[in-house]
């Protein structure tokens, strides 16, 4: 059995946890973002980005956060793993509930980021529309993509 076979429900007590995993993770994959964007979006995510979402995480046996996932109005706003949990299938269990359980069907990726672009399209994502900019308004564009039709009546 494996320890992060649970998928928890965060408080608001963990944010600052959720955060540092957000923060390292960012760091990890987005190598694309100058550090005072990641700063600007960590202080973003902390007063307002985890009260938008139903929020989602695995941990490990210590009860430290691995990663989480947070959910609105069917689209995934955000998954991230920690850097030294990454290849444990956080991801995909994570994904996987969010969409299972929560309805998930939507995602935006960086167009920047390919290994998470190929993370979604594995998981059964197609590429539906692209923006040139972020929500933030800045150039880093964005991939909208949506659970294909046989995906969502497979896990339906």
């Amino acid at each position: 059995m494996r320890q992060h076979s649970v998928i928890h429900t965060p408080h608001i007590s963990d944010f600052a946890e959720l955060a540092h995993v957000w923060e390292a993770s960012t760091r990890a994959t987005h190598d694309f973002f100058p550090d005072s964007y990641i700063a600007s979006l960590k202080e973003k995510l902390l007063s307002e980005y985890l009260n938008m979402v139903m929020l989602i995480c695995t941990r490990d046996a210590r009860q430290r956060i691995t990663g989480f996932a947070g959910v609105a109005a069917r689209k995934l706003e955000m998954l991230y793993i920690a850097p030294d949990h990454r290849g444990q299938h956080l991801g995909q269990q994570l994904l996987r509930y969010a969409i299972e359980q929560m309805n998930a069907e939507e995602l935006d990726v960086n167009e920047q980021n390919p290994q998470a672009l190929g993370f979604y399209l594995k998981q059964g994502f197609e590429v539906i529309g692209r923006s040139e900019h972020d929500g933030l308004g800045q150039p880093y564009p964005l991939l909208r993509m949506r659970l294909r039709q046989q995906q969502q009546i497979r896990s339906g």
